[in-house]
């Protein structure tokens, strides 16, 4: 299961302009149903030599169900997911599928016994092969015959099915990508992990791969774990989201669980940009440098003590000068959907980063008054700050 180069000569025949959106894919037929497949780790720990690259990590993702592991470049997340596939072996720590172990202390099966498709970062395609036969390569147990009609279905359903007998390399980076889906889900398998899929398409391009892959993930109903650095592709493709930090598991749930309550500020400021201040909570609001301001609810009481502040740039609302707390405009940048505006405010040397709709009156040096969201403003206990 390694990767291989694209083709660099010219296919046999004449080749075709690259197409650059999802205009033309063509006409769709269906992907058919997995049976899915309950996925979890126990425990698991992972090291190269000295160095440790998961620690204790433990997590489930129910049949059906897509999983987003999410976090920056070397957290671990790409290893635990070549961990399920069997591609690498843990230290320490139990693989299970469907509730029987996979890969543990009594057993371990190779990747072609788990029933996993993968789907890699730069696809993978054999550019000596023809889209059909890239498709129909995992296909070893059915006839030649019925490998190539599951093939030319597939590839019918991701729009590629009159370029079938083309070769990887006359397709643009998405078709590629799309070719790459139709094998890794031609074998049904019960378990799909993506490592990274759309990290080489562009922006637009990546926006309507992504949803068309999400609409296929849907229709085959396979359990699958998707490995992504980015949080606005996890919240859009998961169920849920597995975040990962150093190798640990920061937090485990849905984009609004992670987004709306997160556990610590490292959480909080993976999804957004965020206002940082120390502060002191009294009762229902924290003393912070902006004062003393109403925040979001908290599972424990920290009363009296000294927690980390987080405060959001779309919490933060522009009033006339003399209403709420004082301020003066120091910069706006329009970038369509919001301005970028930053505020200075009495006490801090720190200028403050609002984020605001288009239109508001934002003129730099004019002085104005700011509201708060106190959804918007997060605290946290000392303990779990990360300066």
């Amino acid at each position: 299961m390694t990767s291989h180069p694209r083709a660099t000569a010219t296919r046999p025949g004449q080749s075709r302009p690259a197409q650059s959106g999802t205009a033309g894919w063509g006409t769709r037929g269906t992907a058919g149903t997995t049976f899915a497949s309950g996925l979890a780790f126990e425990n698991i720990r992972h090291a190269y030599g000295a160095s440790q690259t998961l620690h204790d990590v433990s997590l489930s993702i129910e049949p059906g169900e897509i999983l987003c592991l999410l976090g920056h470049s070397g957290c671990g997340k790409t290893t635990l997911m070549r961990i399920a596939a069997g591609v690498e072996t843990q230290t320490s720590g139990r693989v299970l599928i469907n509730g029987e172990e996979v890969a543990g202390p009594s057993r371990v099966l190779p990747p072609e016994a788990r029933g996993v498709g993968l789907m890699f970062q730069d696809y993978a395609l054999f550019p000596h092969l023809t889209n059909r036969e890239n498709v129909m390569f995992g296909l070893t147990r059915l006839t030649r015959a019925a490998a190539r009609d599951v093939a030319d279905q597939m590839l019918k359903r991701v729009g590629l099915g009159s370029y079938a007998d083309d070769y990887p390399h006359a397709l643009s980076g998405g078709e590629q990508q799309r070719v790459a889906l139709a094998r890794a889900i031609a074998p049904r398998p019960g378990i799909l992990l993506m490592d990274e899929p759309f990290s080489g398409l562009d922006r637009r391009l990546r926006d309507d791969v992504r949803e068309e892959t999400l609409a296929i993930l849907r229709e085959t109903r396979a359990t699958c774990v998707m490995v992504t650095h980015d949080p606005e592709e996890a919240m859009r493709m998961g169920d849920r989201i597995a975040l990962m930090r150093a190798g640990r598991l920061v937090q485990h749930g849905t984009a609004e669980e992670l987004y709306l309550r997160p556990v610590d500020p490292f959480a909080a400021r993976f999804f957004t940009e965020v206002n940082e201040f120390d502060g002191v909570v009294r009762g229902d609001r924290v003393d912070c440098p902006l004062g003393l301001v109403p925040f979001a609810p908290v599972a424990k009481d920290l009363d009296g003590q000294s927690v980390h502040v987080c405060l959001r740039p779309d919490g933060i609302q522009l009033l006339p000068a003399g209403q709420g707390l004082p301020a003066r405009v120091l910069s706006r940048r329009f970038i369509g959907t919001v301005d970028l505006v930053q505020l200075a405010f009495p006490g801090s040397d720190r200028p403050l980063q609002a984020r605001l709709r288009p239109g508001v009156q934002a003129v730099p040096g004019m002085d104005v008054g700011i509201e708060l969201d106190k959804r918007d403003v997060l605290v946290f206990a000392k303990s779990s700050s990360d300066h």
